[in-house]
């Protein structure tokens, strides 16, 4: 997996750069269809280089991850599977291809949308889940644009927001912490919101 580190390092190179905010955006859009590696590390990069602008950065990374989110929808809507239902070819070469993205993936996803519909796209945002999984899933399931829409806003909003909070509040100090604990503090997140959300199906 030399070519996923060294990818990795190529994108956060571009913080030492004039164009890191402009890459920021293009990354987070690609991420959401099908590159292999977050627009987090690079948000947390440019934000520790210019904390008065992380918030910036944090809206940045949400716009084009809201951004390729349509895209990837639309991928799942009208490529992803034949008039019969199953895998086109278009779709096999994603899996086959993209870094993250299995059969197996989908298929807990597509069963996640089943039981809870575009409930499960809040979710998304605080998952160490590939975010393309979620938003070609949401299309192949063709879940409601409009709430497709609000939900990705929110929860990409959210994570990259958090990110941004994160390093404006503490500065360089929080970087191991995000690092290494923030898919823990992601997937607490994500228990927390899957509990609320058994609360209003079941009990309200």
């Amino acid at each position: 997996m030399n070519w996923l580190r060294d990818l990795y390092d190529w994108v956060l190179s571009w913080a030492q750069t004039k164009y890191g905010a402009s890459v920021l955006f293009i990354l987070a859009f690609v991420e959401s269809i099908f590159f292999p590696i977050p627009p987090d590390i690079l948000l947390i990069a440019l934000a520790l280089g210019h904390s008065s602008n992380a918030f910036k950065y944090a809206l940045l990374c949400t716009l084009g991850s809201v951004s390729g989110a349509f895209i990837g929808y639309s991928i799942g809507n009208y490529s992803w599977l034949t008039a019969t239902g199953e895998f086109s070819a278009f779709a096999n070469f994603f899996f086959d291809s993209v870094p993250g993205f299995s059969v197996e993936l989908y298929e807990s996803i597509r069963s996640l949308f089943v039981e809870w519909d575009f409930w499960v796209i809040f979710t998304a945002g605080f998952t160490p889940i590939p975010y393309k999984v979620f938003t070609i899933t949401a299309g192949a399931f063709n879940i409601n644009i409009m709430m497709f829409a609000l939900a990705s806003i929110i929860s990409r909003g959210a994570r990259f927001f958090l990110i941004a909070w994160l390093i404006w509040k503490y500065g360089a100090s929080i970087k191991l912490f995000i690092e290494k604990y923030f898919n823990l503090l992601a997937i607490t997140v994500t228990a927390v919101l899957i509990g609320g959300f058994v609360l209003i199906k079941y009990v309200i």
